[in-house]
Parts: structure tokens; C-alpha cells; sequence
């Protein structure tokens, strides 16, 4: 179930520290319970796509070691889990929001039409992983009264998502090399070149976006200290090119998040600066 890459889902808690609700009981704890069901929710969606692909997970250097297709958790295993969890989490995503529950169950069929179909497409494959990490902010935004949420926000999170969709494809064609093909039908699509163009492009609209972001959004003081926020953002972008292109890293994102310390800082910088800005002055 990757627990690892549950990070991904903090994205649902944007609503709720961006629209200053931070201190509003009810709506922390219900952006919490919205986290934990996605949690699970793209635990049961890593279980399908592990069973889906674990004949290709197997001629992989890395992902030859994953539970299922080393042959740790059996496939059984694997499909009685899936069926259990999903049962559980729509009902109570149900109970917690209709619109919550309609968004959970547009992300996990989304997600299947990806692991099936949509995967094999270049540039539509990323794209198409960008839009869940917005799905996670909509889902955040369903669960609680939203007044000063600013759609700046939607975008920076589609800009940052599709910098690390490219980044990650990068990765692997460079660990890949001339195999990569086989181990990812997509990655025939592209090229390191071409990538480092996107990432070019996209790095920089998502600099360009959070920028007007910090001193255009309806919410954001009126003094605009939200500016200040802005180096942290730009360290952390600059950083991940760095491991991408320099160290050869970023075929798993959220290994660099949990290990990089640079990284870590700065995402803490960033976060400690916002809080301090939307809750302080």
C-alpha cells in the first residue's frame, strides 16, 4: 500500500490551512478523517496497480523488490484487501460528505482507467498523475465551509504536480537506459531532452503562479508578508533539479521527500512561514 507515498496526501489539508482554518476544530478534524480515507484510497489503488503490473514490476531493478511482485504478499492476499478497504472507505466517505465520497470515487476510477489505459500515453500519463494531486485539494476543499480559498491554488498545485510527473519520468529513462521500454511502455515517448525542456517550462510557471499567488490571492494579508514564502518555494524547486539532473534521483519522489535533509528544510521552511503568515499577522 506505499505507505511512503501517503505524503501525497497532505495536499487534502490545503483547504484548511490556506482558507485560515487551521484553529476551527470541526474543520480539523475533518480534513484529518478526509487524509486518513485517502489514505487508504490510494493504498487499495497501489494494491491494483502492483497486481495489474506485476509481471513488468519484476524485469525492474527496483520495483522487482515491491511485496507482490517478489512474491512476499501473495495475489490473493492482495485482491481480499482491496475488496475489504474499498467496501469500508466509500460508505464512510459517505457519511462524511456525498461530494467527498463522488470525489473519492472519481479519483479511484480515474486511477483505473490510468493503470489500464491512460498510462501508456505520453505527456497525457503525467497530466493525468497531475490531476490527482488536485483532486486531493478539491476533496479538502468538500469537506469544510470554504470563504477565502483562492483557485491560484489549483493551479500552483497542477504546475508543482506535472514538475514532479517529468522529473520522475526523467529519472527513470536515465536509470533505464536503453531498457526503458520495456520496463515502461510510456517512457518510448520521450526523451531527456524533451523532458528537460517541460521541466524548464513548468518550473517556471510554477515559480511565475506562486508568485502572483502570494500577493494577488483575496486571502493573503494585505501587507503581502505572504512574499516571503517565495525563496523557500524557489530553494525547494531548485533542489529537486538538482537531484533529478545532477544526482540522477526522482524515479520515486517521495523517497527524496523523506530522505533529502536540504529537501525536508526546506518544505519545513516553507510550511513554518505560511502558518506564521496566515495565523500571525
Amino acid at each position: 500500500m506505499r505507505p511512503r507515498q501517503w505524503t501525497k496526501n497532505a495536499f487534502v489539508m490545503a483547504a484548511l490551512v490556506f482558507d485560515r482554518q487551521l484553529d476551527h476544530p470541526t474543520a480539523l478534524l475533518r480534513s484529518i478523517a478526509g487524509m486518513i480515507l485517502f489514505c487508504f484510497l490510494s493504498g487499495s489503488v497501489y494494491l491494483i496497480n502492483d497486481i495489474l503490473d506485476v509481471e513488468a514490476d519484476r524485469q525492474h531493478p527496483l520495483k522487482r523488490n515491491r511485496p507482490i511482485a517478489s512474491g512476499k504478499l501473495p495475489i490473493h492476499v492482495a485482491v481480499i484487501a482491496t475488496v475489504v478497504i474499498l467496501v469500508l472507505i466509500f460508505p464512510i466517505s459517505y457519511f462524511l460528505s456525498p461530494e467527498f465520497a463522488l470525489i473519492a470515487l472519481i479519483y479511484f476510477l480515474t486511477n483505473l482507467a490510468y493503470s489500464k489505459w491512460l498510462k501508456h500515453i505520453p505527456l497525457l500519463d503525467v497530466l493525468i498523475l497531475a490531476s490527482f494531486y488536485v483532486v486531493r485539494v478539491w476533496a479538502g476543499v468538500s469537506l469544510i465551509h470554504v470563504e477565502r480559498f483562492s483557485p491560484w491554488l489549483y493551479v500552483v498545485t497542477t504546475l508543482l504536480a506535472l514538475y514532479i510527473g517529468f522529473g520522475k519520468r526523467r529519472a527513470e529513462l536515465a536509470l533505464l537506459e536503453d531498457n526503458a521500454s520495456n520496463h515502461r511502455r510510456v517512457l518510448e515517448g520521450y526523451t531527456i531532452p524533451l523532458l528537460d525542456q517541460l521541466i524548464t517550462i513548468v518550473s517556471a510557471t510554477t515559480i511565475v503562479s506562486y508568485s502572483f499567488y502570494t500577493f494577488s490571492a483575496p486571502n493573503v494579508p494585505a501587507n503581502h508578508t505572504m512574499m516571503l514564502t517565495i525563496p523557500f518555494v524557489l530553494y525547494g524547486i531548485f533542489r529537486y533539479l538538482y537531484l533529478v539532473q545532477i544526482k540522477c534521483m526522482g524515479g520515486e519522489p517521495e523517497e527524496l521527500l523523506l530522505r533529502d535533509r536540504p529537501l525536508q528544510l526546506s518544505i519545513s521552511m516553507w510550511i513554518l512561514s505560511v502558518l506564521i503568515v496566515f495565523y500571525y499577522f
